[in-house]
């Protein structure tokens, strides 16, 4: 069963999940705005972003921790599932737009839209909407893995192709004919399933959900890579030649891993925009998609919880530096990239682990019993 399959790190970062849900909705709603305990609403916002992250973060671990897959262009699996949720909202505005239109979104009408494009039509209803958050990532991702996988496309090639991919999604979202709102994007949105955007509770409701997403997701992974599927993600990762020639279809295992991993961040990124309240071809920058292997490569590659962790940390420590020396955040990253390649190529939580593990073995040794003759007295007395 998966509740056995789960580790010690999953059930403390499972409990720390659970007591989220709790405690940030107590502290911001019963809280008097001046108390001490008082979570602010931007705060409530800016951790469901966090943990937005830590969606896409163990995606990318999924495929990179235990397939090495090493994806440069999963920011585009996060912006696509974005855009499929700022269409949802886009279509709630309705007469309250600038322009009052009901049927067409405001940047439409100053374009000279004359009717809504074909590929917007279902997106006034949020089940076909979320069936599009995963599926349109799930696609895209699904054909371009069985184009490189069945053509055994493999390290800094494949690297680069992915790259290539989301830059080139980024060069065609810019363009205003694309009708999703070219440079701006999709932007100051008012309802979601009735309820004010930016109301308290709706921001809070948006916290639980994410927090409840990123626990259902470690599931996904975690039942993916404890399972028979994952030991030959594994055996993949450490040697695929092998692995083909003793009789699995590798191609079809990596195309199943990079899909299920690229509709993840996909889900990652319709929980992103509600809260943030923005979708734009920025998204798919494939810096983005860089920095997001750098919260797993800090966090730790191959754990799970230390991808999610790490883009927690990485992305506080950015709120925090932007806002003291905004000029300084890169250099600090990259730093941080060293540091960690040098000096923890585990990662965070790989490193804690190893360490645990050494300590515990040591532990486990026999010590010297009373009476015991040591070995180097016993190897003089069998010369004499």
């Amino acid at each position: 069963m998966l509740v056995s399959r789960i580790d010690k790190p999953g059930w403390i970062f499972l409990g720390v999940l659970a007591l989220a849900c709790l405690v940030v909705p107590a502290l911001n709603l019963l809280t008097a705005p001046g108390s001490a305990l008082h979570v602010p609403t931007y705060a409530v916002s800016l951790m469901g972003k966090y943990l937005a992250y830590a969606i896409l973060a163990l995606s990318l671990d999924l495929v990179w921790g235990y397939c090495g897959i090493l994806s440069l262009g999963h920011g585009a699996f996060f912006a696509l599932g974005g855009y499929a949720m700022g269409m949802y909202l886009m279509r709630q505005i309705g007469p309250r737009g600038v322009y009052g239109n009901p049927i067409l979104p405001d940047f439409m009408v100053f374009l000279n839209y004359k009717s809504l494009p074909w590929y917007w039509h279902g997106f006034d209803w949020f089940p076909f909407a979320a069936v599009m958050v995963l599926l349109v990532p799930g696609i895209l991702a699904f054909v371009f893995g069985w184009l490189a996988f069945r053509s055994r496309v493999t390290g800094v090639y494949l690297s680069i192709i992915t790259q290539a991919m989301t830059f080139a999604l980024m060069l065609a979202f810019f363009r205003n004919d694309m009708g999703l709102g070219g440079n701006n994007g999709l932007t100051d949105f008012k309802d979601i399933l009735g309820f004010n955007v930016q109301a308290q509770g709706t921001r809070v409701a948006l916290f639980v959900l994410t927090a409840l997403a990123l626990g259902l997701a470690y599931l996904v992974a975690r039942f993916m890579t404890t399972s028979a599927f994952g030991k030959v993600l594994i055996a993949i990762r450490d040697a695929e030649s092998r692995t083909r020639f003793l009789g699995y279809r590798t191609a079809h295992y990596k195309v199943l891993a990079f899909t299920v991993s690229a509709m993840m961040a996909g889900v990652a990124g319709a929980l992103y925009v509600p809260q943030v309240g923005i979708i734009n071809p920025s998204e798919f920058a494939p810096a983005n998609s860089i920095e997001a292997v750098i919260w797993v490569a800090v966090g730790g590659r191959g754990t799970l919880v230390g991808a999610a962790l790490g883009a927690v940390l990485v992305n506080y420590a950015k709120t925090l530096l932007t806002g003291a020396m905004p000029d300084a955040w890169l250099f600090a990253l990259g730093a941080l990239f060293v540091v960690v390649t040098l000096f923890l190529p585990k990662g965070i939580l790989g490193t804690l682990t190893e360490r645990l593990g050494s300590r515990r073995a040591k532990a486990r040794l026999p010590g010297p019993k009373p009476g015991d003759i040591p070995p180097a007295l016993a190897e003089e007395g069998r010369g004499s």
